[in-house]
């Protein structure tokens, strides 16, 4: 079993920041990507931030410059940390792995519970 909790969100006005954490644990193996998503009330789940593997990263263009992707190999945890937040970053956000699982011959995707994050004006 592979399992994924998310940390960190809250309230907080418009400007602030806050930092969300994602620990995994279970049966992984080999990591191919980990990201965040979000998901606003009404909307679909969109992409936020990925880091691969290797190192390269990926964010949505309206979190560049305030969002920052990273991942604490040693505790098995990858964060989340949002800077200058805006009411429209409001939304659930979801921790994702990509990931090779014991035993498996394929990688599967891997979702956590989800944490809210509202900010205010």
């Amino acid at each position: 079993q592979v399992q994924l909790v998310e940390s960190g969100g809250g309230l907080v006005q418009a400007g602030g920041s806050l930092r969300l954490s994602c620990a995994a644990s279970g049966s992984i193996v080999r990591i191919i990507v980990m990201g965040w998503y979000r998901q606003a009330p009404g909307k679909q789940r969109a992409l936020v931030a990925t880091l691969i593997s290797g190192g390269s990263t990926n964010y949505a263009d309206s979190v560049k410059g305030r969002f920052t992707i990273s991942r604490d190999n040693a505790k098995n945890t990858v964060y989340l940390q949002m800077n200058s937040l805006k009411p429209e970053d409001t939304a659930v956000y979801y921790c994702n792995s990509r990931a090779y699982e014991s035993g498996s011959a394929y990688p599967n995707d891997y979702w956590g519970q989800g944490t809210q994050v509202t900010v205010s004006s």
